[in-house]
């Protein structure tokens, strides 16, 4: 069995969106008891990232990515190159299992969408889960 739903978040500029409950909901709702869930964010200048929403981590994961790929540096692709530079370095999906009709996952770890664009944006976040 297969079921997908889009989850849509307005997400301001370098900022984040905690997407755990909304996708534990399209988990709940699809009665997939044993199987797998794909989080797939569209858009080349998002991310998904799967650890603990802690402000202090979170910052230095952002502090992180200015130093591999700082906002201050000339690019070719100059309208937001870093955008996208920080979008392939954190990745735009992640596979959670699913048993017992429920996420697995450790206790810190949320499901979390980065908006890296130099404006605000509408994230449309795919969530498909698969299995009996």
């Amino acid at each position: 069995m297969i079921h997908t739903e889009t989850i849509k978040v307005k997400i301001g500029s370098q900022k984040i969106s905690d997407i755990t409950g909304k996708v534990e909901d399209v988990v709940r709702k699809s009665k997939i008891k044993n199987g797998l869930c794909l989080i797939f964010s569209m858009g080349s200048t998002s991310g998904i990232i799967l650890n603990e929403n802690e402000p202090m981590l979170l910052k230095d994961i952002q502090n992180s990515l200015e130093i591999i790929s700082d906002s201050d540096e000339i690019y070719n692709h100059s309208e937001n190159a870093i955008s996208h530079i920080r979008s392939s370095i954190i990745g735009n999906n992640h596979t959670i299992p699913v048993k017992d009709g429920n996420l697995v996952r450790g206790m810190w770890q949320d499901i979390i969408v980065v908006n890296f664009d130099t404006r605000e944006r509408e994230r449309e976040v795919v969530v498909t889960v698969l299995g009996e």
